[in-house]
């Protein structure tokens, strides 16, 4: 009886999804997938707002702001590992080391990564995964494309989010049970961390799948620091709102990614909602002091400064 339920409840989200894709006759120029797009953001808005966005209030709830705000922080000090090796695959060794020099300042002083004293120390917070990796070597980013639950993306970073997965270290804790319990917190912390940001959207944009695709692509172009030197599409959408300011890359970061059940991808977080990226490197667009979200501990004058310049 359990099957058959099963089977016809794939059945209706088959016939919803080809019914989805046959209502844009003619795709947005520059959005040849428009059709599909819509359709799985719509889907994944609904598994949002029934499912995740109610577990994620829950969770704020329940869990005091420094308790979430270290949690960020350990899941941020796992994926400064992963951030380091695509800085160094860049060949941009400085941000690769200080990123490394962050890992081990976290880990030891920060009591596992649960306090951010390495931006305290004066070492920047990067963001990186592979997808930007492969635009920084040119590979161009292909047509937008919306990921079943992981939200907005593009085939070149839908191929770098399998790379993503493999690089995050979270992905090889044993036993299964317990790798799973962490991807799980991740994602609802992440999720909890986009509450306002969701809001916002909500609130703010007349065509959410449009606003979410070029806020989307406009913030990777910036992350990328327009290295491959093209420009991000015009959609001629009657609906284009303002775009964010991305002169603080922790602002934005919600914006994008408020549109799926992630943020972006839990990658080098494996993650998403990291819904949602990363930045260029510590002279580029990008990089940042102390985020908004990092617990850290009370200033000490002498506390030295370990900046690489």
């Amino acid at each position: 009886m359990q099957a058959m339920r099963v089977k016809n409840a794939a059945v209706v989200l088959a016939v919803a999804v080809l019914a989805g894709c046959a209502t844009v006759t003619t795709p947005t120029k520059g959005d040849p997938f428009e059709s599909y797009n819509r359709t799985m953001f719509t889907i994944n808005d609904k598994i949002d707002q029934v499912a995740l966005k109610p577990i994620a209030k829950g969770y704020v709830f329940i869990m005091p702001q420094p308790v979430r705000d270290s949690v960020t922080n350990f899941f941020g000090n796992i994926g400064d590992i992963y951030t380091a090796a695509n800085n160094l695959v860049q060949l941009r060794i400085a941000d690769g080391v200080s990123d490394i020099m962050r890992v081990v300042m976290n880990s030891i002083f920060g009591v596992a990564g649960l306090f951010d004293v390495a931006s305290v120390a004066g070492l920047p917070k990067h963001n990186q995964d592979f997808g930007l990796t492969l635009g920084h070597y040119g590979v161009p980013s292909g047509p937008y494309v919306v990921l079943p639950l992981l939200g907005p993306s593009t085939v070149r970073d839908t191929a770098g989010t399998v790379v993503d997965y493999f690089g995050n270290v979270t992905s090889y804790v044993d036993p299964t049970w317990f790798r799973t319990t962490l991807f799980g917190v991740e994602l609802v912390n992440t999720r909890a961390n986009l509450l306002g940001a969701s809001d916002v959207l909500a609130d703010a944009a007349l065509d959410k799948y449009s606003f979410v695709r070029n806020a989307y692509l406009q913030r990777r172009q910036y992350l990328l620091g327009n290295q491959d030197n093209t420009a991000v599409p015009d959609y001629g959408d009657t609906g284009n709102e303002p775009l964010p300011k991305y002169d603080d890359v922790n602002a934005p970061a919600g914006a994008g990614a408020a549109s799926g059940v992630l943020a972006s991808p839990p990658a080098g977080s494996a993650s998403a909602p990291q819904a949602a990226s990363g930045a260029a490197g510590a002279s580029a667009p990008g990089a940042t002091g102390v985020p908004a979200d990092r617990m850290v501990p009370p200033r000490i004058p002498s506390f030295p400064s370990f900046r690489l310049r």
